[in-house]
C-alpha cells in the first residue's frame, strides 16, 4: 500500500519532545513524519501545548470527528445523522450516504488521533469538589471576550450580544436581542446526540440577517424583520406557509396571509418569491441563505441550580461564529462539491484558507471563527488546528442545509422564535418519519450517545438486554426529561471537560468523557464496512412539526 507522509515536524517540536527549550537554526531542523509525533503523544512524550507553541499540526485530518471511529459492530449506527445522499435537487451535493458503508478515509485518517477519548478522568473528577466546579461554571467569561473584540487586539468580526451569558434574559419573548444588535435567538431541536446535554454541553444559536432585511427605507422595522426571517425559514425548510409573531400588514402595506385584508396583527405568512422591505430585490433561494447571513453559537457548561435543574450555564466553553460573505447559487456550488468529493476519493488531506482574524474560509461561501477557553478559563481565539476541527461539520457532510444544522431544525413558525427551551419541545419525528426522532436514534445507535458509554442513558431508557424501553421513552412530557443528565452526571461532565481546559489538549479531543472509551477504534480497518446494509438509514435533518404534517405544507420543488 502506498505510504503517505503528511508534513514534517519542525525542529522546534522535536526539541520540545526532548524537553529542550532552545530552537535550532532553520538549516539544522531535524525531520520526522507526523506519524512519529503521534506515537510520541500516545506514549506521553509531548503535550498539546508543545504543538501549539511549535506551530505544528498534530492531526491533519482534524475535520474527521471522534464519532467516526465508533465501533459499530456492523449494526449500531450513529453515522446517519451526518452522512446522507438525497435524490432531490438540493444545493448540498455531497451525497456521502455511502460512508455509512465505507471507511473512505485517507491513510492518515484511518488512525484515531482523538486520544483524549482514552483518558480516565475519574481521578481528576474526584479531586475537584462540587462547590468548586459549580462556582466555576457560574462565572461569566463572555463579557471579557466582547471587550477584547472591541479592542485594537482584534480586527475580525464582532460576535457580540450584550448579556448573552444570561441566556434567555438577553432576548425578548420572540428572541430579538434587547441590545439592538438585531441578533435573534430561535428554539430548535438539538442534533442527536453530541449536542444533548446528557453528553456534556448546553448550547444556543442566534441568527442575524443583513440590515436591509430588517429595514424599510433605511429605518428598522420589527414587522419586516420577522416577516423576512419567516420567509427565510420557508426557503430553508421548504414550508409554504408559517404562523408568525403578530405582524402589522397595515404598516408593511402587504397582505402577508393572503386573506385580502391589511390586518394590524396578522399571524400568518405565505411563501413569496422575494424578501420584503429594503431586501425586496433579493429572491428566496431554495435551501440557501442570502449573502450576509450570520450565526452565533455558544457551547456552554451544564448549569445546575439548587434543585438540580439543568440549564445553560453563564460560562461558555466555546463561542462559534459564521457569516456568509459570498452567495453562491447551486450551479456554482456544484464545482466545489465535485472537488471535495474528488479529494476524498483520492485520499488527499483536506485544506482550507485561514485568514486569521478574517476567519477560516470553508470554500462554499462561509467564513468561520471559533473562541475557546484558555487554561484559566478566559475565551481566546482558536489556533489553526483547533479551528480546522470545525470544518468537519460546516464544510462537507451530506446532511446539512447550506452548511448549517440548527436553523433547519428550528421549531416551526412563531413558537420557534425565542431562546432555546427543551421543556417546550416533544420528540417530533424527522420529516418523512412517523415515530419520534430521538426514539429512533436510541434504537438505531443502541445507546444514548455515539459511543454507547453514557451509562445513565442506558439505565434510564434501555432494558438490560439492550432494547429501548419504548413505552418509557414515549411517556416523557418533553425533551428536557429525555436528554438532560442528573445533577451528579452534570457535575462530573463539567469536571471532565475542565481537565481538558487545564491541559489545553483540544487537539487531542474535546469530548467530555468520564471513563476511557471502549467502543472506539484506535484505528479502523478500511476493508470492513462500518455498517451492514440493513442497518444503514435514510434520514432528513428537518422535522415534521405538528402543524406541518399535511402534504401541501411542504414544497417538494427540490
Amino acid at each position: 500500500m502506498k505510504k503517505y507522509v503528511y508534513g514534517l515536524v519542525s525542529g522546534a517540536l522535536l526539541m520540545l519532545l526532548g524537553a529542550c527549550d532552545s530552537t535550532p537554526a532553520d538549516g539544522d531542523k531535524p525531520r520526522a513524519t507526523i506519524e512519529f509525533a503521534a506515537d510520541a503523544v500516545q506514549q506521553g512524550g509531548v503535550n498539546a501545548r508543545d504543538y501549539l507553541r511549535a506551530g505544528e499540526a498534530y492531526n491533519r485530518e482534524a475535520p474527521i470527528p471522534s464519532q467516526c471511529y465508533t465501533k459499530t459492530d456492523g449494526r449500531h449506527n450513529p453515522c446517519y445523522t451526518c452522512h446522507q445522499t438525497y435524490g432531490d435537487r438540493r444545493p448540498n451535493q455531497m451525497h456521502d450516504g455511502f460512508l455509512q458503508g465505507s471507511y473512505a478515509l485517507s491513510e492518515f485518517g484511518e488512525r484515531n488521533h482523538w486520544q483524549n477519548l482514552f483518558k480516565d478522568r475519574r481521578p481528576y473528577i474526584e479531586r475537584v469538589s462540587d462547590e468548586e466546579i459549580i462556582e466555576y461554571v457560574h462565572q461569566d467569561n463572555y463579557t471579557d471576550l466582547t471587550q477584547w473584540m472591541r479592542s485594537d487586539q482584534w480586527s475580525g468580526e464582532e460576535a457580540i450580544i450584550e448579556n448573552l451569558h444570561r441566556g434567555a434574559d438577553a432576548f425578548d419573548e420572540h428572541g430579538l436581542a434587547k441590545d439592538g444588535s438585531r441578533w435573534v435567538a430561535f428554539n430548535y431541536k438539538p442534533l442527536p446526540s453530541t449536542f444533548w446535554p446528557t453528553n456534556g454541553s448546553t448550547d444556543d444559536v442566534m441568527i442575524r440577517l443583513p440590515e436591509a432585511f430588517s429595514e424599510i427605507d433605511g429605518q428598522f422595522s420589527r414587522d419586516v424583520y420577522f416577516a423576512n426571517l419567516s420567509l427565510l425559514e420557508m426557503a430553508i425548510t421548504g414550508a409554504q406557509e408559517l404562523d408568525t409573531p403578530p405582524l402589522s400588514e397595515a404598516a408593511l402595506d402587504i397582505d402577508l396571509d393572503g386573506d385580502g385584508v391589511l390586518s394590524v396583527a396578522s399571524h400568518r405568512i405565505l411563501h413569496r418569491p422575494f424578501y420584503l422591505g429594503d431586501a425586496s430585490e433579493v429572491p428566496l433561494t431554495h435551501m440557501l441563505y442570502p449573502e450576509g447571513t450570520a450565526f452565533l453559537h455558544t457551547v456552554r457548561y451544564l448549569g445546575v441550580d439548587d434543585s438540580g435543574r439543568i440549564y445553560n450555564a453563564p460560562r461558555m466553553k466555546e463561542v462559534r461564529y459564521m457569516v456568509k460573505d459570498r452567495f453562491r447559487p447551486a450551479t456554482s456550488l456544484t464545482s466545489s462539491y465535485y472537488m471535495e468529493a474528488k479529494e476524498k476519493h483520492f485520499g488527499n488531506l483536506p485544506g482550507v484558507a485561514d485568514h486569521a482574524d478574517r476567519g477560516m474560509d470553508n470554500k462554499f461561501g462561509w467564513r468561520l471563527w471559533g473562541f475557546i477557553e484558555d487554561a484559566q478559563g478566559t475565551l481566546r481565539k482558536q489556533h489553526h488546528e483547533e479551528q480546522f476541527f470545525c470544518m468537519g461539520c460546516h464544510k462537507s457532510v451530506g446532511t446539512s442545509i447550506d452548511h448549517t444544522f440548527a436553523f433547519p431544525r428550528k421549531v416551526a413558525g412563531a413558537d420557534g422564535w425565542g431562546y432555546i427551551d427543551l421543556t417546550t419541545q416533544q420528540d417530533t419525528p424527522s420529516l418523512g418519519e412517523y415515530e419520534g426522532e430521538f426514539l429512533q436514534y436510541l434504537e438505531r445507535v443502541g445507546g444514548g450517545d455515539e459511543f454507547r458509554q453514557n451509562e445513565e442513558m442506558l439505565e434510564r431508557w434501555f432494558y438490560p438486554d439492550g432494547r429501548v424501553n419504548r413505552e418509557k421513552v414515549t411517556s416523557v412530557r418533553n425533551l428536557y426529561e429525555l436528554i438532560t443528565p442528573s445533577r451528579e452526571r452534570a457535575l462530573a461532565l463539567n469536571k471532565a471537560y475542565r481537565a481538558i481546559v487545564e491541559e489545553q489538549s483540544y487537539i487531542f479531543g474535546r469530548d467530555a468523557t468520564i471513563k476511557p472509551a471502549t467502543n472506539v477504534f484506535q484505528s479502523v480497518d478500511p476493508s470492513t464496512p462500518p455498517l451492514e446494509p440493513e442497518h444503514r438509514h435514510q434520514w432528513d435533518i428537518r422535522l415534521a412539526w405538528p402543524d406541518t404534517s399535511t402534504d401541501d405544507y411542504w414544497s417538494w420543488q427540490e
